[in-house]
């Protein structure tokens, strides 16, 4: 994997819920061109979400719907205050699943055509379109072509 770039970022001190990102852009041949490791911040109504959840699950074992990401182009530096991202692209309904140790993975592939153009912001949503971000994160510029694949992975970690 020559020529990738991997970038890594640190855990925030004392955080208790922590969300990590991965990001994977393959091209049409399905090389990996560029790969990154970020951490986000969890905004404020993000956390209320997961509070209201929690409470509705034990109340009327409502569905959790926090499911869909999104990509921006926007690298003005993420805050807990965001409500949505600064320019979005494109938005999918990702694949969630669990993870021991109390991590809950969402992953989103914006396929060829999907999403293009430099991708610098990414958040989880519980709506297709408007809706509460979970969590937003931003990171260097990843060039995504019109026929490459970004794959963008949230990990939240409840502690």
């Amino acid at each position: 994997m020559s020529g990738v770039t991997r970038v890594y970022g640190d855990d925030e001190a004392g955080a208790k819920l922590v969300g990590r990102w991965r990001y994977t852009l393959t091209g049409p041949d399905g090389a990996i061109k560029d790969e990154r490791v970020g951490t986000n911040v969890v905004c404020t109504n993000g956390k209320e979400f997961l509070a209201s959840f929690l409470y509705s699950a034990a109340v009327a074992a409502s569905t959790f719907t926090c499911r869909y990401v999104a990509i921006g182009t926007d690298a003005t530096a993420e805050a807990a205050a965001n409500t949505a991202l600064g320019t979005e692209l494109a938005r999918v309904s990702g694949v969630v699943s669990y993870v021991s140790g109390a991590i809950y993975r969402v992953t989103g592939t914006f396929a060829a055509g999907t999403g293009t153009g430099a991708i610098a912001e990414y958040g989880v949503f519980s709506s297709s379109t408007g809706g509460t971000m979970l969590n937003r994160d931003t990171e260097a510029v990843i060039n995504k072509g019109a026929s490459d694949t970004l794959t963008a992975t949230c990990e939240l970690t409840i502690s």
